[in-house]
């Protein structure tokens, strides 16, 4: 052997990962490579020149000498497939073990050491030996060599593997599956006791296609169809279909089969038959329960809709928007009639008489309580009336003499009609009529009686907001001046827009009046609030701001004797602001007091528009001295007195509202600047659009002309009318 093949069997010798040694005639170590020596944490060499029994475990070392000797004896290789050898643990991390035996240390002292290692400190791993026996130049035989394999992988790997199919077996036996073959054409070939003892077929019966017999008929073109398009194609088949049992009945499997591949060709099918009855049944019930749920979830939801918008309607007119759309959504109907009870005349007015169909025979505007009707029934029984068809509306009004003629010219062919009942009393009927004939169900029927009563409430909230709504308008109308004042020198306009979302009245006031003196009065406020209580409270402040005036018109006294009114008769937390000025129409000189008010906006020809800059006091009724100052309107210039409702609104904040009113302002064209009526207009409109009002608005525009001026606007002869906005 040359040096190069020296190497290569030292190298193999030391590196490779399976054991290697070689034992001479006397069954000593001659040679053993470091894998082999690690066994029981010796190293090369403690092992070279002892025997097996001095180094290995007892059982371990008897099995290889003897090994040994049969190979020396006999002259032919052993193998052994399986041999277990039990090896030490190190825990993680831990440094490798020393050396079971050390060179000094006698063989059975070493020995002792090693068998009383704690067991669970060790581990067993399987091996398989090859025994070979080797010869000299003359072919003697010169000793043993030794090639161990470690085969534990192999050997889990296996056990696993057979382990698994025992429990693919099990799971089978004791599940609701059924395992079945067949040939690569998709023909049964292997018989299938789980199938035969559902359906009752014989092996005979069930080979081949005859499985298919079992098939329920509505399934088995379908799925026979199915079946050999798989088989055809090699895709996986997925299908679900009704079994017949041995019983005659039926039971509903979720089957799944694939095809089992080799070298590119397809040998097998394997299926599974899965049992979903249970699953099936629970999913129907599922189902119907879910609808049932989900009907009742959306009537409850249509009830729980209709009754926030029934809330948010303030008019009747509101009322009936609302119970049509909730009609046609919530059951269809195609005519929706709300009617009032006028209890002294005994009758009914339809609110919508657009909800009547056209006609002879057919009842609108007002209708007697003794004419035959869906609705005039409903509320004489006080209960809901329900027709189904025309046939139901003859016998619910058997002997009327008009029913057919109504049908005949009528396309309604089923009715409802629903009292409206308030704290026990008729308010008035529902009518819901249908083109088509229409069974109301039970749920249906309850649905309509809970709207009825909520669409009661909201009738008799409606009549009374309308009725408190008409008294707040006209009170205030009439604490508003019809006209302006004659003023010579000075040139007046005035607007007042309410809001017309909810319709609700509110506190915001102007004023103008001569003084005894000629001097003239101007004063805007805002009582906050709605309703008639705002507008009672705009009132009073008005009024006492008129009579203050005439006695001490200096802005100072005036405010100072609102406050002690307030304080006498308003509630505290009634918050009232005022801006209240007085001016010479012949010098437009004069002095201002504010109580808590939006500044004035000033426009001249001369100069930019701008906010009056005086800090302004406090709302009235609130403890503080009250101050004037000196305002000055010189000839071309105007002062606009105006409410928070011009400037302020959900999208847009009391500040920006401001600085944007002084913008609008900016870029008004002369011409309108000088002429307060289309000003008015102006500042309206531009500070209006692109927003919702959502309060009342008041201006008050103060002008004061040029000498040099002429035109309409300058020729102040009669009184001008204050402006009104319509409700």
């Amino acid at each position: 052997m040359d040096v190069s093949d020296s190497a290569l069997l030292a190298t193999l010798l030391r590196e490779a990962p399976i054991g290697f040694a070689f034992f001479g005639a006397d069954l000593c170590f001659r040679r053993v490579n470091q894998t082999l020596a690690r066994w029981h944490g010796a190293d090369q060499a403690e092992h070279i020149g002892r025997l097996p029994s001095q180094v290995w475990p007892e059982q371990l070392a008897d099995r290889a000498e003897s090994a040994i000797r049969h190979v020396l004896a006999e002259d032919q290789p052993l193998f052994e497939s399986d041999q277990p050898i039990t090896f030490p643990v190190t825990p993680p991390g831990a440094p490798a073990a020393t050396p079971a035996v050390a060179i000094h240390e006698a063989p059975q002292a070493a020995r002792a050491r090693r068998d009383r290692t704690d067991a669970a400190a060790q581990q067993i791993r399987h091996w398989a030996f090859s025994w070979f026996p080797s010869h000299d130049p003359d072919g003697d035989i010169t000793g043993v060599a030794l090639i161990a394999v470690d085969i534990t992988d192999r050997q889990n790997s296996e056990e696993a593997v057979r382990r698994s199919e025992e429990r693919y077996r099990s799971l089978v036996q004791a599940g609701a599956q059924v395992v079945w073959v067949t040939t690569p054409t998709g023909e049964i070939a292997e018989d299938s006791p789980e199938w035969r003892w559902i359906t009752g077929q014989t092996v005979e019966e069930y080979q081949g296609s005859g499985w298919l017999d079992a098939i329920h008929p509505e399934d088995r073109e379908r799925v026979e169809r199915d079946w050999r398009d798989c088989v055809q194609t090699g895709k996986v088949f997925d299908s679900r279909y009704r079994v017949r049992t041995k019983t005659g009945s039926y039971r509903h499997y979720d089957v799944r089969a694939v095809p089992i591949e080799r070298d590119g060709m397809i040998v097998e099918w394997v299926g599974a038959s899965t049992d979903v009855t249970g699953q099936r049944e629970a999913e129907e019930m599922r189902g119907r329960l879910t609808e049932q749920l989900s009907a009742a979830a959306l009537r409850t939801a249509r009830l729980q809709q209709a009754t926030s918008m029934l809330a948010e309607a303030l008019t009747t007119e509101q009322v009936v928007e609302v119970i049509t759309e909730v009609g046609r959504s919530a059951i269809g109907a195609d005519r929706s009639v709300v009617a009032l009870l006028d209890p002294e005349r005994l009758r009914l007015r339809t609110v919508t008489p657009g909800g009547m169909p056209d006609g002879p025979a057919v009842l609108s505007g007002d209708i007697p309580l003794d004419t035959p009707s869906v609705m005039t029934a409903a509320i004489l029984a006080r209960r809901p009336v329900l027709v189904e068809s025309p046939d139901s509306l003859r016998r619910q009004f058997d002997g009327v003499t008009n029913v057919d003629l109504f049908l005949q010219h009528s396309d309604e062919r089923a009715w409802v009609g629903l009292p409206l009942i308030a704290a026990g009393a008729p308010l008035g009927a529902l009518r819901f009529s249908f083109t088509r004939p229409r069974q109301i169900t039970e749920e249906e029927r309850v649905f309509l009686e809970a709207l009825a009563g909520q669409c009661a409430l909201a009738m008799e909230r409606a009549s009374l907001f309308e009725r408190e709504h008409t008294t707040a308008e006209t009170l205030q109308r009439s604490l508003l001046p019809d006209r302006l004042p004659t003023v010579p020198g000075i040139v007046l306009e005035a607007s007042y827009l309410p809001v017309t979302r909810n319709m609700e009245i509110g506190g915001d006031w102007y004023d103008a009046f001569r003084l005894p003196d000629g001097k003239l009065a101007v004063a805007a406020g805002d009582v906050m609030g709605k309703g008639l209580t705002a507008a009672a409270g705009m009132g009073r402040v008005r009024n006492a701001l008129r009579a203050l005036a005439l006695t001490d018109p200096r802005p100072a006294a005036v405010l100072a004797g609102l406050d002690r009114l307030f304080v006498a008769t308003e509630l505290e937390e009634q918050v009232t602001t005022v801006a209240y000025l007085v001016v010479d129409p012949e010098t437009g000189d004069g002095m201002a007091g504010n109580a808590g008010h939006l500044p004035p906006l000033l426009l001249s020809r001369d100069a930019p528009p701008r906010l009056d800059q005086t800090e302004a006091g406090t709302p009235l009724g609130w403890a503080s001295p009250r101050q004037q100052y000196a305002f000055r309107l010189p000839p071309g210039n105007t002062a606009v007195l105006y409410s928070d409702g011009l400037v302020e609104n959900r999208r847009r904040g009391l500040d920006a509202g401001l600085d944007e009113l002084v913008a609008v302002a900016a870029q008004a064209p002369a011409e309108v600047v000088e002429d307060p009526a289309r000003l008015l207009d102006y500042l309206v409109e531009r500070m209006l659009t692109g927003y919702e009002q959502d309060d009342d608005v008041t201006v008050l525009v103060l002008h004061m002309p040029r000498r040099d001026e002429a035109g309409p606007a300058r020729k102040p002869a009669a009184a001008a009318p204050a402006r009104r906005g319509k409700a």
